[in-house]
């Protein structure tokens, strides 16, 4: 194992971590704020890689593919709402409904074939593997924009009324707010970003596949849980919505640093899904063995004091 290929492989792994922070942005937008289990984005995020391969293909510009398949993503998370606040469809069952009808929607939109190869010769792409340094700051630019915006959205009064759903939908409605109608355009959102992602991710790889989606939830979830971790590790109480944001992001980027490292040390390709469980949970088990700890340190410090 050359310490050498290491570091020589970090900055593909840091512009691929930016990228599908990106994409966990939209799961952070459902998963904590709206409280909300949507499997839609592992369709979605192929939905938007399908929809930018095709049309970059087609001789279209990327500017135009990348607001088409935000549009495209954001189409599909309107449906998954509407099959839950109109037809009284759980959640989660919801969401796998679209995810699955979307498999076949993608393969239609690249014309029954598996996979649409996008030639960075060929086509002037903004983020690809062969550049490295601008895929990284290009990238970077998206994310900040797109947490700048919603810095300012989710302080708007529609805004508000969308974190005061995800957080009491009860006392949200006694006051008067659509929660439905919040609940419908917060999938929206989410899903056109997701798809967003799909379509960088397409362009940075130089193909869109029918299956790039697969597993897409659980990475997008590992990076918000991975942000917060660190987020809370670093900022503590001081952590606002704009740098929990900002951590999602992050815990993208430590999540494929993560990973560049299980690939360095040769482990089987085979147990990668296996690897992302594994750190998922140990992220996930970190605040609460934490808390714990500090209680049973209260408590004991509590007995001190009344012996």
């Amino acid at each position: 194992m050359d310490i050498s290929a290491l570091f020589a492989a970090l900055p593909g792994d840091v512009a691929q971590g930016i990228i599908w922070g990106i994409m966990a942005l939209g799961v952070f937008f459902t998963f904590r704020i709206l409280d909300f289990a949507d499997l839609t984005v592992d369709g979605s995020f192929a939905t938007g890689g399908a929809v930018a391969a095709m049309l970059i293909t087609n001789g279209y510009a990327v500017p135009v593919a990348l607001i088409a398949a935000t549009c495209c993503g954001t189409l599909a998370g309107i449906v998954t709402g509407l099959l839950h606040t109109k037809l009284g469809i759980p959640g989660i069952l919801a969401s796998i409904l679209t995810q699955i009808s979307l498999y076949s929607i993608n393969l239609n939109i690249m014309q029954g074939m598996a996979n649409v190869a996008i030639n960075g010769n060929k086509y002037k792409l903004i983020v690809s593997l062969r550049y490295i340094p601008q895929a990284i700051l290009v990238s970077s630019l998206f994310a900040l924009a797109i947490v700048a915006a919603a810095y300012w959205y989710f302080g708007t009064e529609q805004g508000s009324a969308i974190r005061a759903t995800g957080s009491n939908p009860n006392m949200s409605k006694a006051q008067g707010i659509n929660i439905n109608a919040m609940t419908v355009l917060t999938l929206g959102i989410s899903n056109g970003i997701v798809a967003l992602a799909g379509a960088l991710v397409a362009q940075y790889q130089g193909f869109a596949d029918i299956n790039m989606g697969r597993g897409a939830i659980v990475i997008g979830l590992a990076a918000v849980i991975i942000g917060e971790v660190l987020g809370h590790a670093i900022f503590g109480k001081r952590m606002n919505f704009a740098v929990k944001m900002i951590c999602v992001v992050l815990g993208g980027v430590v999540y494929y640093i993560v990973i560049g490292i299980v690939l360095w040390l040769r482990m089987p390709t085979n147990d990668l899904k296996l690897f992302t469980a594994i750190i998922v949970a140990i992220f996930l088990a970190v605040p609460y063995l934490k808390g714990k700890a500090n209680n049973s340190f209260r408590k004991a410090a509590r007995r001190g004091g009344a012996r």
